[in-house]
């Protein structure tokens, strides 16, 4: 009965990708087709292990708390299946759709109503009048770090029909708190580690998707590290963030911690706490010797490997524990130099 509709609704590849996972035909597989968090809340605790949604979660008003819902009806290792149309996508689907520059000028349009109207607060609710909250387009990395957010972790992603299938399974309970959403405006505040092992909130203009600091780990789990420490093929980076990036227009807010202190002018980059857990013992106590810098040693060396980037700090904040003028003095003019004649940069 549910290899029927799912194969009738979805196509044989998508069953074939939920029986790897799961027992569809099993009573504690729950099979369903709904954007409303209502009928995830009337399935009775315990009775289930895995869930399947077959509805889009662009079509879900109010995604956090539908997958909360989720959450709350799994026990831990219960596994979550659904899919999602990613921007990308979407992309895909109208530029085969319409002419040439019918399509462009549709895509611009959909993106801009159906991607920015509900992020803005004096469109928001224009947007949702119209569409009931369907039709959203969402980043992957959005779709992804919402469950993470919401204590899954990611099993496996498959594009299948242009559309992206996830399995993920309850790890932790959700960090979903109505009270406490996650806002994202231009501005991005992040918690970094500095002086004495303190967090610190450091500022930046947002290049990421919404959702994408909860994805840390994943990518670093799933994508390799490139030269200069970045990730590999990191999709949370939007387009206009990379050139941001490539400006360092997104740095210039770190102006602030620079005033206040919390920042120095040349130092070792401040760190989050699981990309700081990447390093090895002696080097976490000897960068909470000094407070981290604005511009890092990594333009002085121009290391390319996590481990020569380690080695570049290290050596830094030796000489710079004996003699600290001398060493920002020589580390700033050799950064300033490859910056401005080599062009270096960090991504």
């Amino acid at each position: 009965m549910k290899k029927e509709l799912i194969i009738r609704s979805h196509g044989q590849r998508v069953y074939d990708l939920l029986a790897e996972y799961t027992d569809v035909e099993a009573d504690a597989t729950d099979l369903v087709m709904t954007n409303k968090p209502f009928n995830i809340e009337t399935i009775r605790e315990g009775s289930v292990t895995s869930i399947i949604n077959l509805s889009q979660l662009n079509d879900i008003r109010k995604k956090s708390f539908f997958i909360n819902c989720v959450s709350k009806k799994l026990p831990k290792g219960g596994l979550f299946i659904g899919w999602a149309e990613t921007k990308e996508e979407r992309k895909k689907r109208l530029l085969r759709k319409y002419p040439w520059g019918v399509a462009h000028l549709y895509f611009l349009f959909d993106f801009v109503f159906k991607r920015v109207f509900p992020k803005l607060p004096l469109t928001r609710q224009v947007y949702h009048f119209v569409t009931a909250g369907r039709n959203q387009v969402l980043s992957k990395a959005e779709v992804l770090g919402r469950l993470v957010f919401n204590g899954f972790e990611i099993i496996t992603i498959r594009e299948i029909n242009n559309r992206m299938y996830f399995v993920a399974a309850k790890i932790t309970e959700s960090k979903f708190d109505p009270a406490k959403k996650p806002r994202y405006g231009m501005l991005f505040k992040m918690k970094r580690t500095g002086k004495g092992g303190k967090a610190i909130t450091v500022y930046k203009v947002r290049t990421m998707h919404p959702f994408s600091e909860y994805l840390q780990q994943y990518v670093y789990d799933t994508y390799n590290l490139k030269k200069g420490g970045k990730f590999q093929n990191d999709f949370r980076v939007t387009e206009w963030g990379r050139v941001l990036r490539a400006l360092w227009i997104d740095e210039l807010p770190m102006i602030y911690n620079l005033i206040k202190g919390d920042l120095k002018l040349f130092g070792v980059r401040p760190l989050s706490s699981h990309y700081l857990s990447l390093y090895h013992d002696e080097l976490q106590q000897a960068r909470q010797q000094t407070k981290p810098g604005l511009v890092p040693p990594f333009y002085a060396d121009l290391p390319e490997t996590l481990p020569e980037i380690m080695e570049s700090e290290m050596r830094y904040l030796q000489l710079y524990a004996a003699n600290p003028l001398q060493t920002d003095l020589n580390y700033g003019w050799r950064a300033i130099r490859n910056i401005f004649i080599r062009g270096a940069r960090s991504s």
